[in-house]
């Protein structure tokens, strides 16, 4: 985290180097410190959007990781939020099918368990995310 990030710091916001660095460095925050980890993501997909507002898959995956943070901290009713947009966008983008959107709909349900919003999260996961992933990653 910290060393990766201090190898990187001084090259211009534009370098995609800095900003995995930054991605890491947030990641690696979060288990033990996730309140520090939370500015770090956040400047991570502020510098994506900005930069590389193109490339889909890594907002997808910085908002998810920014949205796991929010979880850890307990504040689950805005990581539903968070997770619910990075489904749409996964759908979108990816396709139901996609193995990213069937992770990010996994994350829908498990935010939704955590705000005891049971009726949803069974809904979701048995009408919705078990019938395609069964069909596109198999029975097992």
């Amino acid at each position: 985290g910290w060393a990766c990030w201090k190898t990187y710091l001084g090259r211009p916001d534009t370098d995609g180097v800095r900003c995995i660095s930054m991605g890491a460095l947030g990641n690696g925050l979060r288990e033990w410190r996730p309140n520090e980890a939370l500015p770090v993501l956040e400047a991570e997909l502020s510098l994506l959007r900005r930069y590389w507002s193109h490339d889909e898959k890594a907002t997808i995956n910085t908002q998810s990781n920014l949205a796991s943070c929010l979880a850890d901290l307990e504040r689950h009713d805005e990581a539903l939020v968070l997770h619910r947009e990075i489904y749409a966008r996964a759908v979108a983008a990816l396709g139901v099918s996609h193995k990213y959107a069937i992770m990010s709909g996994t994350n829908v349900a498990q935010n939704l368990f955590m705000l005891r919003h049971f009726d949803e999260a069974v809904a979701l996961l048995r009408d919705q995310l078990l019938p395609v992933a069964r069909q596109s990653l198999g029975a097992d």
